[in-house]
C-alpha cells in the first residue's frame, strides 16, 4: 500500500495546512491543527473508493426492510446487551477500566462462537500469542481453535481480515493499532480516528462483525476522539469495582437494539459467568431490618431490578457533607431540601451519605422516594418494615410522580416475596390482579403522605 501524504486539519474552521503550526492560518485559533490523511484527487487512489457505489434515490415505502440476522454469542447476558447477538457487519466498541474483564469475556465469547461453527479471529496488540494462550487455559478453554494474530499495524490487520474472512473479529485494542499513512504515535487522536474508520469500512464491505476494545480515561470516558463512538454501531461500557466479583455491561448506544440494557456477570476462576437473577446481588443481606435501608425497583433497559438504597445520617460540623455513590449528588441535595420543606425532616446540621449497594449506578428519578425514606429511617433510627419497597419521582413541590412501567416493577417485587409497597398513586395496578397477590400497595400523591404511611406500618 502506497504511503499517502498527510495534512493538518483545523478542528475549528476545517481549514488545512501542509505542516503543523501552532496557530491555524485560516481562523487564527491556537492548537487546533490535527494530523489527517490528505485525500488524493485521483479516483483510483481515493481511500473512499470502496464506498462510492452507485445508488438510486428511492422512498422508504419501496425499501425492503427486514430484521437483521443475529448470531448468539453463547452468553445470555452479553446477548441481552447486544440486542440478541452479533450482527453481520456490525461494529461494537467496548470500554472499561484495566483488568475489569474485557479481554476475558471476549475470548470466552469467541470460543463459544468458534465451537458453534463460526470462523473467529482475535487480534491482540497488547499481549503476545503465548499470553493469550495462557489465559485461555486458565479459563478452561482447552483445545480452543480461535485464530490469534499478534499485530498492531493496520494494513497487515486489514490484509489478514480480507484473507481469512472471519465471521467475527476482535481488535484488542484500538489504541494500539497504527497506520503507516500517519506519522503520529499509536493511541493519538489521528491514529485512533483513521484506524477505526478503516476497520469500520472493512466490516461493512466484507460482512465481518468487528469488536473494538477501547481504553478509558481517569474520568471513565472512552479515550480518543468522540467521533469514535459515532462511527461504531454499538457502544458498551464495562462497569464495576475491580475488588468485587460482579461486573456490569451497559449499552450506551445500539443501532440494532435497545439502549441502557445491562448484563450482569460474576468473575470466577473460570472467567465471567452470567447472573440470571441480578436482584439477588443488590438486595440486603441483613437478617433483620436495619435503619437507613430501603429497597427500590429500578429499570435497566427492559429489566426490572431490585436494588437496596442505604443511607447514613450522622451529626456533622459547620459544613455538613453530602456524599452519594451510585446516585446523582446534586439530586441528593435537592431531595434533602424537599424533605425539609414538605415533610418537616431537617438535615441541615447532619452529614448525609447515600449508597446504591452492589456498585450499580441509578440515573432514573424513580429512586427519589426510596432515597428520602432511607434518609428519614436513618435519621430517626427506625428501620422500615421487612419486605418493604418504594419507588417514585419526587418533585420540588413535594408531589410524588409516577414511574414508567410501574406495574412491571411491582410484579418483580411480588415475585421476589416483598409484602409492602409505597408507590405513586398513578402506578396503582388494577384490582383483582393475581400477579400482585401477597403485596400490600399504599398509593401516595405527596411526600408527607408517604411519611405518614411509613409511620403507621
Amino acid at each position: 500500500m502506497a504511503k499517502e501524504k498527510t495534512q493538518y486539519t483545523c478542528n475549528e474552521c476545517g481549514g488545512s495546512s501542509p505542516k503543523w503550526l501552532g496557530k491555524c492560518p485560516h481562523c487564527n485559533a491556537w492548537n487546533t491543527l490535527i494530523e489527517s490523511v490528505a485525500e488524493s484527487t485521483a479516483p483510483a487512489k481515493n481511500r473512499f473508493a470502496s464506498l462510492a457505489k452507485t445508488a438510486e434515490v428511492t422512498t422508504l415505502a419501496d425499501i425492503d426492510a427486514t430484521d437483521v440476522q443475529r448470531t448468539p454469542t453463547g452468553h445470555d447476558e452479553l446477548d441481552r446487551v447486544l440486542g440478541g447477538g452479533i450482527v453481520e457487519g456490525g461494529v461494537v466498541l467496548i470500554g472499561g477500566d484495566p483488568g475489569i474483564g474485557k479481554s476475558t469475556l471476549l475470548l470466552q465469547a469467541l470460543d463459544s462462537l468458534q465451537r458453534s461453527g463460526q470462523k473467529t479471529l482475535y487480534v491482540t496488540g497488547e499481549e503476545s500469542g503465548a499470553q493469550v494462550a495462557l489465559r485461555s487455559r486458565r479459563l478452561g478453554l482447552d483445545g480452543s481453535q480461535v485464530s490469534v494474530l499478534a499485530e498492531i499495524q493496520l494494513e497487515k490487520i486489514l490484509a489478514t481480515l480480507d484473507h481469512v474472512r472471519p465471521a467475527i473479529a476482535v481488535i484488542d485494542s484500538i489504541q494500539t493499532v497504527y497506520s503507516e499513512q500517519l506519522t503520529s504515535a499509536p493511541g493519538s487522536v489521528a491514529q485512533v480516528r483513521e484506524c477505526a474508520a478503516h476497520l469500520t469500512r472493512a466490516a461493512k464491505a466484507s460482512g465481518t462483525a468487528i469488536v473494538l476494545v477501547g481504553h478509558v480515561t481517569k474520568e471513565g470516558a472512552l479515550a480518543g476522539p468522540r467521533v469514535l463512538e459515532h462511527m461504531v454501531d454499538t457502544v458498551l461500557y464495562f462497569e464495576g469495582d475491580t475488588h468485587s466479583s460482579f461486573r456490569l455491561i451497559r449499552a450506551i448506544k445500539n443501532r440494532f437494539g435497545a439502549v441502557n440494557e445491562i448484563g450482569v456477570f460474576a468473575m470466577t476462576e473460570r472467567g465471567l459467568k452470567g447472573v440470571s437473577n441480578p436482584s439477588a446481588i443488590f438486595l440486603s443481606q441483613h437478617s433483620e431490618p436495619v435503619p437507613g435501608s430501603c429497597v427500590m425497583v429500578t429499570l435497566e433497559g427492559t429489566r426490572p431490578m431490585l436494588v437496596e438504597i442505604q443511607a447514613l445520617v450522622d451529626s456533622g460540623g459547620p459544613s455538613p457533607r453530602r456524599l452519594s455513590v451510585g446516585l446523582d449528588r446534586d439530586r441528593l441535595a435537592m431531595l434533602l431540601a424537599v424533605l425539609h420543606r414538605h415533610a418537616g425532616v431537617a438535615c441541615m446540621d447532619q452529614d448525609v451519605f447515600v449508597n446504591a449497594v452492589g456498585g450499580v449506578r441509578i440515573s432514573e428519578p424513580a429512586a427519589d422516594l426510596a432515597v428520602m425514606l432511607a434518609i428519614t429511617s436513618s435519621l430517626r433510627g427506625k428501620p422500615l418494615p421487612k419486605g418493604f419497597i418504594a419507588f417514585g419521582e419526587v418533585g420540588l413541590a413535594g408531589e410524588v410522580r409516577p414511574a414508567p412501567r410501574g406495574q412491571e416493577r411491582l410484579k418483580e417485587a411480588a415475585k421476589l416475596g416483598f409484602s409492602v409497597a409505597v408507590v405513586p398513586k398513578a402506578n396503582l395496578p388494577k384490582k383483582n390482579d393475581k400477579a400482585f397477590e401477597g403485596l400490600t400497595i399504599h398509593p401516595v400523591e405527596r411526600i408527607d403522605e408517604a411519611m405518614d404511611v411509613v409511620r403507621g406500618l
